[in-house]
C-alpha cells in the first residue's frame, strides 16, 4: 500500500483518513495552529519516503484540516522543508541558499536570513520569534539549534546525534531525539531516546527511552501535557516501509523507562516504568489544534 495522512483521537480511536491517494504516499502533516489548514508533502508511489530528506521531496500540499480541496504549492522539490508560520500567512522554507519565508497565498518571498548551518527539520515556536531545527555548525554534525528569527543569531540547544525537534507551548522549551554518548548497548551505538531541554541551551534531561527502540518525531500536546512519540528497532522510524508503533505519554510522569532496558536504566534510576498508552504504527505524527479538524477551532484548548 502507501501512505495516506490519518486523523484519531489521541487514544487511538476514530482514526480516519484525510487522504486516499493509491498512486502517491502522502506524508509528514503539519496543522496550522488556527486549526483550518493542513500542510504535507506527496511523492509518487514509487519513491520512498526518506527518513532524511523527507522534507525535500515531492510537493508540498495544503488542504483544508479535514483534507478536503487540497492544493498543491509547485512542482517537485519546491519549498522545502516548510513549516508554518503561528498566524497561518506564511511558511518558513529551508535551502541551501536561505531560510525564507513564503507567502501562504501568493507564494511569493517575503524576507531570507542566512541558513547559518541549518539542513533539516525546522519549525517556528509558538510566539513566531525563534526556529528550531538539525544544524552542523556547532564543531559537530546533528546538533539542535535555535535560531532568532529577529536578528538571525544561532545558539545550541544540544549537540551530537540529535533530530526531530519540536517546541514546547511556552517557546522556552525544545523537546527532540537524542542518541547520547557511552551508551554500551545496541553493540556500543546507543539508543535514541527523547530529550527535553530549555530553548537556550541549558538543562537537558530524559523524557522517554527504551533499550531496543530507536524514539523520534516528539510532539507535545497544545496544552503541554501530553507526548505523541514514534519509533521502532529501525533508524528514522523506518518510513520506507510501515513506519513504527506509536506511543502517547503524559509528560508528568516523565522520565519513563520502557520494558527492562538495563543499559539505560543504569543512568537513569530515578526513571519509571510508565504509562505508555501504545497507538497503531505511524510516522511524523502530530498534533491538530482544533477540537474538530474542519469545523470550530479550540487554539491551545485541550487536544
Amino acid at each position: 500500500g502507501t501512505w495516506d495522512i490519518h486523523l484519531m483521537r489521541p487514544d487511538g480511536s476514530s482514526r480516519r483518513p484525510l487522504t486516499t491517494t493509491p498512486d502517491a504516499n502522502e506524508f509528514w502533516p503539519q496543522f496550522s495552529r488556527d486549526g483550518t489548514k493542513l500542510l504535507y508533502r506527496r511523492v509518487r508511489r514509487d519513491e520512498p519516503v526518506n527518513g532524511n530528506r523527507y522534507g525535500l521531496q515531492g510537493r508540498a500540499i495544503v488542504a483544508d484540516s479535514d483534507g478536503a480541496n487540497p492544493r498543491e504549492l509547485g512542482g517537485d522539490g519546491d519549498l522545502p522543508w516548510a513549516t508554518w508560520t503561528p498566524d497561518g500567512t506564511a511558511f518558513v522554507t529551508l535551502s541551501p541558499k536561505a531560510i525564507s519565508w513564503i507567502d501562504a497565498t501568493t507564494g511569493k518571498v517575503q524576507r531570507t536570513l542566512p541558513r547559518q548551518g541549518f539542513f533539516q527539520q525546522i519549525t517556528v515556536s509558538p510566539d513566531g520569534k525563534w526556529l528550531v531545527g538539525v544544524a552542523n555548525n556547532f564543531a559537530t554534525g546533528w546538533s539542535i539549534a535555535r535560531m532568532n528569527l529577529a536578528t538571525g543569531q544561532v545558539n545550541a540547544v544540544n549537540t551530537v546525534d540529535c533530530c526531530t525537534p519540536d517546541w514546547f507551548p511556552n517557546s522556552d522549551e525544545v523537546i527532540f531525539s537524542w542518541r547520547p554518548p557511552g551508551q554500551g548497548t545496541n553493540k556500543g551505538n546507543g539508543w535514541t531516546q527523547i530529550w527535553r531541554a530549555e530553548a537556550i541551551g541549558k538543562h537537558p534531561r530524559l523524557v522517554y527511552a527504551k533499550d531496543d527502540r530507536h524514539s523520534y518525531g516528539s510532539f507535545v500536546s497544545p496544552d503541554g501535557q501530553y507526548l505523541l512519540l514514534t519509533g521502532n528497532i529501525e533508524e528514522d522510524g523506518d518510513p520506507s516501509h510501515s513506519g513504527g508503533p506509536m506511543s502517547l505519554m503524559r509528560l508528568a510522569d516523565a522520565p519513563i523507562i520502557e520494558g527492562a532496558s538495563p543499559g539505560v536504566r543504569a543512568q537513569h534510576p530515578e526513571a519509571r516504568d510508565g504509562p505508555i498508552l501504545p497507538l497503531p504504527d505511524g510516522w511524523e505524527p502530530c498534533w491538530t489544534f482544533s477540537q474538530r479538524p474542519g469545523g470550530a477551532t479550540n487554539p491551545g484548548g485541550k487536544p
